[in-house]
């Protein structure tokens, strides 16, 4: 009897060992350094850390390597602009991926200009040419946003010239145009701390050259959602607000840390995340 029992306890023990490190499985999500990813990211990591989960942020700095590491399962989860930004890399790996839910909406790209100019359109930069010397002042080059100004100067017949850069470099074109009130024409995005903190309009674009708005989804590996229904319940919850994004980006460039703005913004929203944990437990 004494045998049986000591077989019991060492089966026991083995048994909840077992679910113990199950328990504490760490949900690690893959996030490009790209700031409004990052304030998805950590937003969610809030989330599932109050649904009880154990999360890590794994950052990327490249695209290709971050679906690559998804689709080994070197991380389970990326938030991704597949429809547009990382289409060709979703094509390339979508056989071993799937898309999980939809976690924010509206990311925008063009040509803006500050909002004491009086052109409201694409089309009009032509009539502004002198004023503007002839450029669009742009990004790094090889992004996406620069090849899309690129098609709209062919597109457009603009006069214009699309100056390379670096996102700092534009902005701080971009600035001493507005403190001069100068005519400008930049490269720009929504969600950026740019759009949130200075008086800028992005032009109308009628013949369809940008893409329209853009979605944020949640990916993982194929087999993701129905291995793990509980944990894809409460990720298809999460939805954050584009306005909010930028917000917090413009936060960031204030001085904050993005993880102080994701803190703040967790503190204001709290009856929002209470809507999530009430639709991830249905």
């Amino acid at each position: 009897m004494r045998v049986f029992y000591r077989l019991f306890a060492v089966l026991a023990f083995i048994v909840f060992s077992s679910l113990a490190n199950a328990d504490e499985k760490v949900i690690k999500i893959g996030a490009m350094v790209y700031e409004d990813v990052q304030a998805i990211s950590l937003i969610s990591k809030h989330f599932l850390e109050q649904e009880n989960y154990k999360v890590e942020v794994v950052n990327f700095s490249e695209t290709g390597i971050a679906y690559s590491a998804l689709a080994r399962g070197d991380v389970d989860l990326l938030v991704s602009m597949i429809n547009y930004v990382a289409y060709d890399y979703w094509t390339k790996n979508k056989q071993r991926l799937e898309k999980v839910s939809v976690v924010s909406h509206g990311l925008l790209q063009g040509i803006a200009v500050p909002d004491y100019m009086a052109i409201n359109s694409v089309e009009e930069l032509n009539t502004v040419k002198d004023q503007t010397g002839g450029k669009v002042i742009g990004i790094e080059p090889g992004s996406g946003l620069m090849r899309e100004v690129g098609d709209a100067v062919k597109t457009y017949g603009l006069q214009y010239d699309v100056v390379d850069g670096s996102t700092a470099a534009m902005a701080a074109q971009l600035q001493s145009a507005l403190e001069r009130k100068q005519p400008i024409a930049v490269a720009l995005w929504k969600p950026s701390w740019m759009a949130e903190r200075y008086n800028v309009k992005s032009l109308e674009d009628p013949k369809h050259v940008f893409a329209p708005p853009q979605t944020y989804y949640w990916i993982a590996k194929k087999g993701f959602s129905a291995g793990n229904p509980g944990l894809r319940e409460a990720v298809a919850s999460i939805y954050v607000p584009i306005d909010d994004i930028t917000r917090m980006t413009g936060a960031v460039k204030g001085g904050a840390t993005m993880e102080q703005a994701v803190d703040t913004w967790w503190k204001d929203n709290q009856p929002l995340a209470g809507k999530w944990a009430q639709m991830s437990s249905k």
